[in-house]
């Protein structure tokens, strides 16, 4: 698959389809290979581009790491090389702090925003409470299923996942396994004071047993987003694109059929 250089980093990419265009944004456990499961599914009628954020797959940072590059930055470098003027952002989990600055801060490059297992960089006491909250419990599970099993939990697919899934569980945790070292780099804090003006149109869904960021998080994040939808998945831990790939192609399917109508 081509690399190219944006100046900031050098990017692993790949495009496949023609129509309207959907860029796929992976979560921290992911890269550009996590989205097998649905660009065959929409590329017959989009333009799906998929692609490695920095550190992860075979994109990796130019230069020195403490520049004030942040990862929307480099999304939106990358629209700009290949001519992109407008895309529906569909961001999974980690990807939701690249896109949601994207689509709050730069609304004409956003003809739509989805946003699976994540509230973004959305900062709110409710958030932030529940986060924190979280951290501890998500540890505690951790160890509990780690003293109690035999094999290696990935929470990001969670405990139903692992035992009636097991070779999915096996393939995610593969595929992470191909990702570099993370090196930190800066995000951007979205105030509820700046989704006042907001008017994409976004959708959050979220899998009732996610245990990384749960669904009353998720909650409160459509809460203050102006006009939002909000999906709840039954049976479904963090990954529903990964665990329920038919779930999460149709609610996406339904979303999109609204921003294009035909």
């Amino acid at each position: 698959m081509p690399l190219i250089n944006l100046g900031s980093a050098t990017l692993d990419y790949e495009i496949e389809g023609q129509g309207p265009v959907i860029l796929f944004a992976h979560g921290a456990g992911g890269n550009r290979l996590s989205w097998w499961q649905q660009v065959p599914y929409f590329m017959d009628s989009y333009s799906c581009v998929t692609f490695s954020h920095p550190g992860f797959g075979r994109s990796v940072w130019i230069g020195d790491v403490s520049e004030r590059i942040s990862y929307s930055d480099v999304l939106l470098e990358l629209l700009d090389h290949l001519e992109i003027e407008r895309a529906v952002l569909v961001a999974q989990s980690m990807g939701g702090w690249i896109c949601l600055p994207v689509a709050v801060r730069l609304p004409e490059r956003v003809a739509a925003l989805f946003m699976a297992s994540t509230p973004g960089n959305l900062r709110t006491p409710e958030i932030d409470q529940a986060r924190e909250a979280n951290r501890e419990r998500l540890e505690e599970l951790r160890q509990a299923w780690e003293e109690r099993s035999a094999g290696s939990f990935n929470p990001a697919l969670g405990e139903r996942c692992f035992t009636e899934q097991p070779g999915m569980h096996y393939l995610y945790s593969a595929i992470q396994g191909l990702n570099q070292p993370r090196v930190s780099r800066p995000g951007i804090d979205i105030t509820p004071e700046e989704m006042s003006g907001y008017r994409t149109p976004t959708v959050y869904i979220t899998g009732k047993e996610d245990v990384v960021l749960p669904s009353p998080m998720i909650a409160a994040a459509a809460a203050v987003t102006p006009g939002a939808d909000l999906e709840l998945v039954p049976e479904t831990g963090h990954s529903i694109y990964f665990e329920r790939p038919d779930v999460f192609n149709s609610l996406l399917s339904d979303f999109l059929s609204k921003v294009y109508p035909s």
